[in-house]
């Protein structure tokens, strides 16, 4: 698959097949993209917790928040949640902010994930105490996201941004949909020297 390609399937899945698991093997050559990845300083300060059982999943899913422009939405329902977890840990014992290296590693893991046939979301709103205590993570780790994972059960159709409406929305057969802002909009012309 071409780079545009997985980039145009990667999309914030919020729906899966829950009961296609994941193999855990799986997950560990997804993480193990992450090692290609740049890294600020060379660091490398990131680690990961692969969560794969269902009662673990189980366990997780309630300290999650699910698409916030969607306000009716409580987030999936049993039977749509994710089939795993990767939740994406900053060791603060080698550094104490991994600038870009959070954003760099999620999106390297959910291209690979679209490359095998899965798909995720990448979600920073969840209940931080409640989900360090679950995890029992030790104090020099952060959490930085929580990458939730399966077999998508959803369609995402990418639209053009009208009126710089950036909300996405789903229509009445759940059908998502997410605006994208035209090319002309992200190269800056104004007061140009060169």
């Amino acid at each position: 698959m071409e780079l545009k390609e997985l980039l145009i399937k990667n999309r914030s899945y919020r729906r899966f097949e829950q009961a296609v698991r994941i193999p855990e093997q799986e997950l560990r050559e997804l993480v193990g993209l992450t090692r290609l990845c740049a890294s600020g300083r060379n660091a490398q300060p990131l680690k990961y917790k692969l969560i794969t059982s269902e009662n673990a999943c189980a366990e997780i899913f309630p300290h999650l928040a699910w698409a916030g422009y969607l306000t009716d939405w409580a987030g999936p329902e049993e039977g749509e949640r994710p089939a795993a977890y990767l939740i994406q840990l900053l060791d603060t014992r080698i550094v104490e902010n991994c600038l870009c290296d959070d954003g760099l590693q999620a999106q390297t893991i959910l291209l690979g994930a679209v490359e095998k046939g899965w798909g995720g979301c990448i979600i920073k709103a969840f209940k931080n105490e409640a989900l360090r205590k679950l995890l029992q993570l030790s104090e020099e780790l952060k959490i930085m996201y929580v990458i939730a994972m399966g077999k998508p059960k959803e369609e995402v159709v990418i639209e053009e941004m009208k009126e710089g409406n950036y909300k996405y929305w789903r229509d009445a057969r759940g059908v998502h949909y997410v605006p994208k802002r035209d090319i002309e909009e992200l190269i800056y012309h104004e007061n140009t020297v060169c």
